[in-house]
């Protein structure tokens, strides 16, 4: 299979820190360790877990106002852990690259919102007419995100046929815990083609992010403006702060126009190393639901192999031993 597309993954993930440092005037950190700095976390599953003691208003004077990163990411224990879908879907994996844009008390919505659509549109080159939007419907404890579907729709300019009203279930984050900074979110998606939809003659004049191979959500803006208190209440922050999350590996899935994050440049050669060590043949193609033939299923195969070894690779690396218990166990267990 050769790889061609518009930009590899060094390439993607150099565009970013470039255009939110040098266009956008943020701060360029490293990633944390996959091991985090907080005894209450298993692993470091997202970009925002180095900054938690800033959102918790925890911040030193000399902490950066924004910030840019790529942040080492491993879903493959408790609740945020993705280790089931792996080989079932075309995006999931157990460990990935985050890219991140954060503001701490500094810009928000209004600024945020047009920079995510510029980069996307402008620096990778995606077509706006295939792009989809997502803001916060509202329920009776926090209200609807007018503010985001204005800039969105009015600002912006994306039609509102392509702006969903999501649930609390998609388009809300936190608190991580029973108190804390939280605030509703925006997604954006990209519409991959009716080729991969999950659905039998899909209606073309119907979107339903629900066929989740189609449309892929890959970029998730968080907007913590609300603080909710022991008693369940909802109260505005004073400082406002946005945390943004980008998965590599999806975003170089839509560019380079595979069918699955494993063909991308980023994980292709490690496929082809455990094709040579197992000595079976990944078949590739379109796989619409759970892998029915034999094909797809030692596809399916090869694919939990490259993402397992690529995620104790990591971890490894970081730290982490095998053990009986918390992130010794995960270890352990992927390697299993």
């Amino acid at each position: 299979m050769s790889l061609t597309g518009t930009l590899t993954g060094a390439q993607i993930r150099d565009k970013f820190i470039a255009f939110f440092k040098e266009k956008k005037g943020h701060l360029h950190l490293p990633s944390s360790s996959l091991i985090p700095d907080n005894p209450t976390l298993l692993l470091t599953s997202a970009g925002m877990v180095q900054f938690v003691p800033i959102f918790l208003g925890n911040a030193r004077a000399t902490e950066p106002p924004r910030a840019v990163t790529v942040q080492k990411c491993a879903r493959a224990g408790g609740k945020d852990s993705d280790i089931e879908n792996i080989g079932r879907t075309a995006r999931h994996h157990s460990f990935f690259e985050m890219l991140g844009n954060f503001s701490f008390g500094d810009y928000f919505k209004k600024e945020v919102i047009p920079w995510a659509w510029e980069f996307v549109t402008k620096d990778l080159g995606l077509p706006e007419d295939r792009l989809i939007v997502t803001v916060f419907e509202g329920d009776k404890e926090v209200p609807f995100d007018q503010e985001a579907y204005d800039i969105w729709h009015k600002v912006v300019g994306v039609p509102e046929k392509r702006i969903f009203k999501m649930s609390r279930k998609d388009n809300f984050w936190g608190p991580p815990g029973p108190t804390g900074p939280c605030g509703p979110c925006s997604e954006i998606y990209f519409d991959r083609g009716v080729e991969y939809s999950k659905f039998d003659n899909p209606d073309p004049e119907v979107i339903d992010l629900d066929d989740d191979d189609r449309y892929v959500e890959f970029w998730n803006l968080v907007f913590m403006e609300l603080f909710k208190d022991e008693n369940g209440k909802f109260t505005p922050l004073e400082k406002k702060n946005v945390d943004t999350g980008s998965g590599l590996d999806r975003v170089s899935m839509i560019l380079q126009k595979k069918n699955n994050t494993f063909e991308t440049d980023l994980f292709f050669p490690i496929l082809e190393d455990v094709e040579k060590l197992s000595g079976k043949k990944y078949t590739g193609g379109i796989m619409r639901g759970l892998p029915a033939t034999p094909e797809q299923k030692i596809d399916s195969y090869l694919k939990i192999i490259c993402d397992h070894a690529r995620c104790v690779t990591f971890l490894i690396a970081d730290g982490v031993r095998t053990s009986n218990v918390g992130r010794g166990y995960v270890l352990r267990f992927i390697i299993r």
